[in-house]
């Protein structure tokens, strides 16, 4: 079997060297690309098992780069990896198309941990049922599309793994903090509204248009997925 690939986009070289040669310590195959037109240049012209993006790059920014390799492949991980650590810039991340998003300065094996369970989560399961239905909603876990009805709805990476873990878990309570281990891999953080963001941009597109409402509050314990209307709503 192959080695998984892996590109590296950062401009610092020293970080980035070290970073490859982790990896290939740890049987993966890399390429660096130290600004960010070289990395959208190797993006475009091979298929890589998981990508690895610093924001603040010369020439294409990190942001920018993501949303350009995410528009031609809606499945490669694409992990953060920058010292910009605001809500709102890991927001944005996630909002270009961003799987992960890790905080520098970091331990090289949570990076490797993250890495090893992003892998693990695209990897074809053929004993597993790759299209997840409720109701009028369909979701295609091979080409990570979602229609209602006859209608495309158009998702970012992390609405999509959030909806996916609803759909999962459908006619099940799942709280808080459920959804910040199995989607951000993080504790959750009763400061931030970082999920009912999410959530209320999943209600604009799964439910807003549509008579039947899927995405259901239970108040003071946290999400459920269930056709039909008659639970709590924000």
């Amino acid at each position: 079997m192959a080695e998984p690939a892996i590109l590296i986009v950062e401009d610092h070289v020293k970080m980035a060297d070290s970073i490859s040669k982790g990896l290939e310590e740890n049987g993966f195959t890399t390429e660096v690309a130290y600004d960010g037109f070289i990395g959208k240049r190797l993006s475009d012209a091979k298929d890589y098992e998981l990508i690895i993006l610093d924001i603040n790059l010369p020439q294409i920014n990190g942001y920018e780069l993501c949303a350009h390799i995410r528009k031609k492949n809606a499945s490669v991980p694409i992990i953060m990896l920058t010292a910009m650590g605001s809500t709102e810039d890991k927001l944005l991340g996630f909002d270009q198309g961003a799987d992960d998003y890790i905080v520098k300065p970091f331990e090289f094996r949570e990076l490797l941990a993250r890495i090893k369970a992003l892998l693990k989560r695209v990897q074809p399961d053929p004993k597993s049922l790759r299209v997840l239905r409720v109701a009028d909603l369909e979701i295609d876990l091979d080409s990570k599309t979602v229609k209602r009805g006859n209608i495309s709805i158009d998702l970012t990476a992390k609405e999509f793994l959030l909806l996916e873990f609803l759909v999962q878990n459908k006619g099940k309570v799942v709280s808080k903090a459920d959804i910040a281990e199995k989607i951000w891999n993080i504790t959750f953080d009763t400061g931030t509204n970082v999920i009912e963001v999410y959530v209320n941009f999943l209600r604009k597109k799964i439910d807003k248009n549509f008579p039947v409402k899927l995405i259901h509050t239970h108040i003071g314990m946290g999400y459920i997925l269930k056709a039909g209307d008659d639970a709590n709503q924000n």
